[in-house]
């Protein structure tokens, strides 16, 4: 039996006037990836962005319907929105390590939310780093700069870093479309592997990597859900005629 990880009920998303999310209705189950597609602006990042309320940093934007982790509503006032973010860790489209060493940018989380133990950290960074499958590659440099590492490799300690407070979810946003075919090819078994142990959230263009790596798919289009399945039926057999369409680049 599938458990439910995210409820998501008639939920619409405004950024001043714009209606950018118009009534989405899906369920996202626990220890599954989501792989969400459409064309540009069709609210796929704003969805996905959401989910651990990141557009709460951009003036005039409201949200009305629930968004429900765990059955609990994130947008109730008594939301501690900090917390939030700690159960819902988030990969951006370009790798971002700071300006630290590969070590320090995978305690960093750890040490804001006040984990001063070094042995605990160190295990922390460890663990994190062998979850990103990037430990044995840096594992006799971890005082040297992030950026000394390839592009796919910062992807991946960015994913570690993530991965040492403990997240419950993963948003990833388009994490591999600066990468080439090998590194994405890397970051595609990472995500098969995580799942294990997190619920994941994609956001990607690239078709066959969502059909590759999804094991559910939402297709969005102009701030709506147009259709919302098991992976390999949206890509078989889609219900909608403008599905097909798009999966066969044949508009988008």
């Amino acid at each position: 039996m599938l458990k439910t990880k995210i409820e998501v009920k008639d939920f619409n998303f405004f950024y001043g006037d714009q209606h950018a999310l118009k009534d989405v209705n899906l369920n996202i189950c626990k220890n599954k990836v989501l792989g969400i597609i459409g064309p540009s602006g069709c609210g796929k990042s704003t969805f996905l962005r959401n989910i651990n309320r990141m557009n709460d940093t951009i003036a005039g934007t409201r949200a009305s319907g629930t968004m429900l982790i765990d059955g609990q509503n994130i947008f109730a006032e008594n939301m501690d929105v900090v917390e939030l973010r700690r159960r819902v860790g988030m990969v951006f489209q370009k790798s971002n390590p700071f300006p630290k060493s590969i070590f320090d940018n995978v305690a960093y989380g750890l040490r804001v939310n006040g984990r001063k133990d070094k042995e605990y950290v160190e295990h922390k960074v460890e663990e994190s780093l062998k979850g990103a499958a990037l430990w044995e590659e840096v594992k006799d440099r971890l005082q040297a700069s992030a950026f000394d590492l390839s592009g796919g490799q910062q992807q991946r300690l960015c994913i570690a870093r993530a991965l040492a407070i403990e997240p419950e979810v993963l948003l990833m946003d388009e994490p591999a479309s600066a990468l080439d075919p090998t590194a994405t090819a890397k970051i595609e078994e990472l995500i098969q592997e995580l799942k294990k142990k997190y619920t994941i959230v994609i956001v990607t263009h690239n078709m066959q990597q969502a059909a590759r790596i999804s094991d559910y798919t939402a297709f969005f289009m102009l701030g709506e859900l147009v259709e919302y399945n098991e992976t390999q039926k949206i890509f078989t057999n889609p219900e909608k005629e403008i599905t097909e369409e798009y999966i066969t680049g044949r508009f988008g």
